[in-house]
């Protein structure tokens, strides 16, 4: 099969593209060989339509996706302050110094750290966060492969300071950081490394605008009445959804307000919305609440609906009392304010919703009128027959 044809292997190499940070040649070689046969054609449709990087080394081939704007839930997952960010750049510059197989005991890049760390208070092993932020920070080096573990267990550290672990720099550990076309230290902001993205696109920077957004975002929302890029995804609408859905799985949604990416299949590379959570049955249902109560809210001219604190734990008590019985023991016999709190904390991630500091309010965004979720009528009959 000619190679520069953009196949069925073309579009799960995509898929995989956009959804791994990379593939590694010792840990996926199949995943890699499948992506170098199809480079070319993989190449040539994520330059034009995102402005992406496509590199291919000898031991890993990485995208380089860099958003049109940054999110919350862009971060390292497995992060839980600031702290966790600022060891963890240490941990870079200490191992992009090393040799490739060399290896360190945890109590040498334990006393680097504490010299080139940062702060305005130095590091302190004996307290507790600082081992409990390290610990997350060796994991998720190990889990990046730019570490590998040749004796010990980190987790015993957050007990024991003096725990030793033997480790070994990898070949990944040079790679891991992107190269930025100047020094980044003349970078004041984060906005800075952003702005300087689009001087190399100039030729067709809308169109990678919009595709970014399209791909990398749960949503792409209108964000006023002249709103460049969401005029683009209306004009440009059935071109784009032409292209891809010929290049990917996922089709194009537009609406007033909002538009998104969606498909019918559950792939094991997605990260989809409802998945197997617990608390996704729990929008749902308050989902199908709102929009059945959808006149008793004044919605504004962005399709959102303004609501405060005391008038979510409401509903979330109405939407409780009807589809409780249906839920999970967590949140069928926890409180109504450890749900709610859940449940906003899931609506932020996947931008269905806004908090508004300013006015001690929320927003609920138009992607959240998009899904539902409802009982099936033999288990309201179950229901029905269990309280007679």
């Amino acid at each position: 099969m000619d190679s520069n044809l953009f196949d069925e292997k073309a579009e799960f190499g995509l898929r995989l593209l956009l959804e791994k940070f990379w593939i590694l040649r010792s840990k996926d070689p199949e995943q890699y060989q499948l992506i170098r046969e199809r480079e070319k054609v993989l190449k040539r449709y994520v330059d034009d339509k995102f402005g992406f990087d496509l590199t291919v080394h000898q031991h890993f081939i990485k995208l380089e996706k860099i958003p049109v704007q940054t999110k919350s839930w862009m971060g390292i997952q497995g992060f839980q302050a600031p702290l966790d960010y600022a060891i963890f750049c240490c941990a870079l510059a200490f191992t992009e110094n090393r040799s490739v197989d060399e290896q360190f005991l945890l109590s040498e890049i334990c006393e680097e750290m504490k010299d080139i760390y940062p702060g305005e208070f130095p590091l302190d092993w004996t307290n507790y966060n600082h081992r409990k932020s390290l610990v997350r920070v060796i994991k998720q080096l190990e889990k990046l492969a730019i570490l590998t573990t040749v004796d010990g267990e980190i987790d015993q550290f957050a007990q024991d300071e003096g725990q030793e672990v033997l480790y070994e720099v990898t070949v990944y550990a040079r790679y891991f950081m992107r190269t930025y076309p100047k020094d980044i230290f003349e970078y004041d902001s984060m906005e800075d490394i952003l702005e300087q993205e689009w001087e190399r696109h100039e030729a067709g920077a809308r169109r990678k605008r919009v595709y970014r957004q399209l791909f990398l975002s749960p949503v792409v929302y209108r964000r006023g009445e002249d709103d460049p890029d969401f005029a683009y995804i209306r004009n440009y609408r059935n071109r784009l959804k032409d292209d891809i859905e010929e290049h990917t799985l996922f089709r194009l949604e537009v609406f007033k307000n909002a538009a998104m990416l969606v498909t019918d299949e559950k792939k094991q590379e997605f990260t989809l919305f409802p998945d197997q959570k617990a608390i996704m049955d729990v929008a749902l249902h308050f989902s199908a609440y709102l929009r059945n109560h959808l006149n008793d809210f004044p919605v504004d001219t962005m399709g959102n609906v303004r609501l405060t604190y005391v008038r979510l734990e409401q509903m979330m008590t109405q939407v409780h009392q009807q589809y409780g019985k249906g839920w999970s023991k967590q949140y069928r016999n926890g409180t109504i304010q450890q749900t709610l709190h859940e449940f906003l904390a899931l609506l932020k991630d996947w931008e269905m919703l806004e908090e508004d500091s300013m006015t001690n309010t929320y927003r609920i965004k138009p992607l959240l009128g998009r899904v539902s979720g409802y009982y099936p009528s033999d288990f309201l009959q179950e229901e029905a027959q269990s309280n007679e």
